[in-house]
């Protein structure tokens, strides 16, 4: 049955709530309290230090949308409801968090402002933005973290899965952080050599390299970054305004030989109908950074001023896109 005009935005008016609801259940682990059987409300209230009576209601909600199932007297788990479980290879328990934070809510409040001064929403709360933010709040921090580990242990398969690094000899990941995404590639291309290239702060807290052929660099990108036959930046371009990638992308094309491969993977959104998962991320980067999720054209622009050739998109499995740029 069509959704009518008036349930469209009725829709769209209170999503938050049951975002919300998503939210809370994944902080206090209610899905972590369900096996295989159903689980009475009275027996997960308890577990999680909770009102049976509010979290009958919220899980009804939750079970609307097909997360977890009322079932033989109490909630059993669906496959969108056992991601919500930490021991879940792909759990999107840590994601979820993020979103609950008081970074993410405050910001969504703020989100006026943002559209009358085009600054971010999150300035406001702390100036200089959101990496100040974190750096003063450590424990939102650490649900930081661990999201961006949860976003990776699904994103890397993905991207090693759908593009071929067999042609490079030495791979740089810029702006690697933990080096994730550059282990998994090493390991799946005997021949090459890798460069993990992050701030000081970030390389000094390493415990590895624990890869044989993995070097670890301490920089700036804004200043300069190591020579590689393919640069990396994945989930970099997306937190910066257009100068500043600018600036990012001279820099690698300052140490890039011509011929050398530049690789951008983030949600690069196609120049026609994006998804609305795409452009909700994109106001999410609105609220958050200086940054924006741009098109494959906005990306080709940039890319020809500092100095690439855009030479096509790779998709992967995931929500992922590979934009593939050369030197020239």
């Amino acid at each position: 049955m069509t959704q009518q005009p008036v349930e469209t935005v009725h829709a769209l008016a209170y999503g938050a709530y049951p975002a919300r609801c998503l939210q809370v259940v994944c902080e206090i682990g209610v899905a972590d309290r369900i096996d295989d059987e159903p689980v009475p409300v009275g027996k997960l209230a308890a577990a999680c230090g909770a009102d049976p009576g509010t979290l009958t209601r919220i899980l009804r909600l939750l079970a609307s949308y097909d997360v977890f199932e009322e079932r033989d007297g109490g909630y059993a788990h669906t496959v969108a409801s056992r991601l919500l479980r930490d021991d879940h290879p792909m759990s999107a328990r840590p994601l979820i968090r993020l979103t609950g934070l008081p970074m993410h809510l405050d910001s969504l409040s703020l989100l006026q402002h943002t559209v009358l001064t085009g600054e971010p929403a999150i300035e406001t709360l702390q100036p200089g933005g959101i990496w100040p933010y974190l750096t003063e709040r450590p424990d939102q921090a650490e649900i930081f973290n661990r999201a961006m580990t949860s976003k990776a242990a699904a994103d890397v398969p993905a991207v090693v899965d759908a593009y071929d690094f067999t042609p490079f000899g030495v791979i740089a990941d810029i702006g690697g952080g933990r080096g994730h995404l550059l282990r998994a590639v090493l390991d799946a291309v005997p021949d090459a050599e890798g460069v993990l290239f992050d701030q000081p702060s970030v390389i000094e807290a390493l415990s590895f390299p624990d890869h044989p052929r993995l070097a670890l660099r301490a920089g700036d990108f804004f200043d300069t970054v190591p020579a590689a036959d393919a640069y990396i930046l994945m989930h970099v371009l997306h937190n910066w305004g257009d100068e500043q990638v600018a600036r990012i992308l001279a820099t690698v094309r300052e140490s890039a030989a011509p011929g050398a491969t530049l690789l951008v993977i983030e949600n690069v959104l196609p120049d026609a109908h994006p998804t609305p998962a795409a452009l909700t991320m994109d106001v999410i980067m609105l609220a958050l950074t200086p940054g924006r999720e741009r098109t494959e054209s906005e990306l080709s622009a940039l890319f020809d001023g500092a100095g690439f050739r855009f030479t096509g998109m790779t998709e992967t499995a995931g929500t992922m896109r590979i934009a593939e740029a050369k030197a020239v």
